[in-house]
């Protein structure tokens, strides 16, 4: 077993362990278990060679720490964190050979890509008027990770492990956004959509390093 694979298994596990501390209350314990499974990842990812997919996932994992504190700015510091990684994420599934080619999307993947389209359209009726001060950030951010998502579409067969993590990542956002925006803090629904976040990010990310250098790399 390489050591790109070892520290991303202890990625994995660590991410596990946080799961528990979802509903924690801030402090550095959780704000570190929650920051290091990408880190680790990010590690693995130049452990193998793979430095953009390493800057994107360090990005993301700076993306963790923010969102792990209080406050507005933590949360903005967070948003340009995780919008910085998915353009990495979308130049380099546009740079993999044979992306973007017209012959890439098939009727699922149009499928795909008119879901990504029609949630980033409907955001003004749904998400955007209750982001109140922070509704241009986050109309921002939706463009950007819809891009990521339809340049992820665009990945050959190859790909298809980082295919799918990227639209876990799209999940996690989602459901981010509506526990967020749109649930009553303390709600049961919003302690749903909290334990449902981790998960589908963490393993959205673990998807992507492992369909970029691994899989299909």
């Amino acid at each position: 077993m390489t050591a790109a694979m070892i520290a991303a298994g202890l990625g994995a596990c660590v991410a596990v362990v946080y799961q528990g501390f979802v509903p924690a209350p801030v402090g550095a314990l959780r704000s570190g278990l929650k920051t290091v499974p990408v880190a680790l990842f990010a590690l693995a990812a130049l452990l193998t060679g793979a430095p953009w997919l390493a800057l994107g996932l360090a990005l993301g994992a700076l993306g963790d720490f923010a969102l792990s504190r209080a406050g507005e700015r933590a949360f903005l510091i967070g948003l340009v964190s995780f919008a910085a990684a998915h353009l990495v994420y979308a130049w380099l599934f546009a740079a993999v050979p044979d992306a973007l080619s017209p012959t890439a999307l098939n009727a699922p993947r149009w499928l795909g890509v008119g879901a990504l389209v029609a949630m980033a359209l409907s955001t003004p009726i749904w998400l955007l008027p209750f982001t109140g001060a922070l509704s241009r950030a986050v109309a921002a951010y939706v463009v950007i990770i819809t891009a990521m998502g339809i340049a992820a579409l665009h990945l050959p067969a190859a790909q298809g492990v980082a295919i799918f993590g990227a639209g876990l990542f799209v999940a996690s956002d989602l459901v981010l956004a509506v526990g967020l925006f749109r649930l009553a803090d303390g709600s049961r629904q919003a302690r749903i959509a909290a334990h449902l976040v981790w998960p589908l990010y963490w393993l959205g990310q673990a998807g992507i390093l492992m369909g970029m250098v691994w899989v299909g790399g």
